[in-house]
């Protein structure tokens, strides 16, 4: 236990007793010697994040179906920090050939970040949702998770450590805010990784997802028909939390968070960053203080 001494001339140091309690040196890169594989690396969240964890001394492997925009990616961060292998996360071969590769490069993977996603055709009514749009949606946001999760998760064992973050929504906690398969698909998501967390903490391994409110990527632009400007502003309506626009870049930060030892104790969690969204009713808000 740690006293602290009150004395009229003499002022505690809580720097030195903060110390005490947070296990980091806050001063280094946050990801010094890791090796991160990112699906859906190649724009919007998947990017930054490569970007983010590039800036914090990581190893960075992009995966995704984009070659172009991936590899513009990678020479933006250099050879020596960042590579890209072609991934269609839907089929087994090439999640399981990304991991290989990743380890056969670097001789480990410490992070896997499940980011790759689609959004159905935006249809309200299920009578009008087609089967094949709903299956498409699960084959790349549940079954690409799936992979990624046990291919992973092969590689992590042995090592009996790493950090698995799946990108979830807050379609996961809420419903009538997305497209049925969407929202549905990201709460099979969240029931994942809590499952996964179970079974993988015995060796040391954390899975966690995050789960983003509306950010304005590529994605969200073509699924709303809008510009970055439009979803941002779409999403400040709705927001509990004002002064304040969301951007890739705080999902970002937040999977830094997962992927760091900062975490080293956060296993099964699904991180909401959606400014307390999920945590009301913003129509009932609306109308207690209009």
């Amino acid at each position: 236990m740690i006293s602290v001494r009150a004395d009229n001339n003499v002022r505690p140091n809580f720097a030195n007793v903060l110390s005490h309690f947070i296990p980091w040196d806050t001063s280094k890169y946050r990801l010094e010697g890791k090796v991160a594989l990112i699906t859906g690396g190649a724009s919007g969240i998947g990017s930054c994040t490569a970007k983010l964890f590039s800036q914090h001394g990581a190893k960075v492997v992009i995966a995704d179906i984009n070659e172009e925009m991936g590899q513009a990616v990678c020479k933006e961060l250099g050879p020596q920090v960042a590579s890209f292998i072609h991934c269609d996360v839907t089929k087994e071969d090439n999640v399981q050939n990304a991991v290989d590769a990743t380890v056969s490069t670097h001789g480990k993977l410490d992070i896997m970040f499940n980011n790759a996603g689609i959004v159905d055709a935006y249809k309200r009514s299920i009578v009008e949702s087609d089967k094949s749009d709903f299956e498409r949606v699960h084959s790349t946001n549940v079954i690409g998770v799936f992979l990624g999760t046990k291919h992973a998760a092969r590689a992590m064992i042995p090592a009996r450590c790493g950090s698995i973050i799946n990108t979830s929504s807050v379609a996961s906690r809420m419903g009538g805010i997305a497209p049925h398969a969407y929202t549905s698909s990201k709460h099979a998501v969240v029931g994942l990784t809590r499952n996964a967390a179970i079974e993988l903490g015995q060796f040391g391994i954390r899975v966690n997802c995050v789960a983003p409110y509306a950010v304005p990527t590529p994605l969200a632009c073509s699924t709303f028909k809008m510009g970055k400007e439009e979803i941002a502003k779409m999403a400040s309506v709705g927001s509990i939390l004002k002064g304040v626009l969301l951007e890739a870049q705080d999902i970002a930060q937040a999977v830094l968070y997962l992927g760091s030892d900062e975490s080293r104790y956060v296993n099964g969690h699904n991180l909401m960053v959606d400014g307390g969204y999920t945590q009301t009713n913003p129509t009932l808000i609306d109308a207690l203080t209009s």
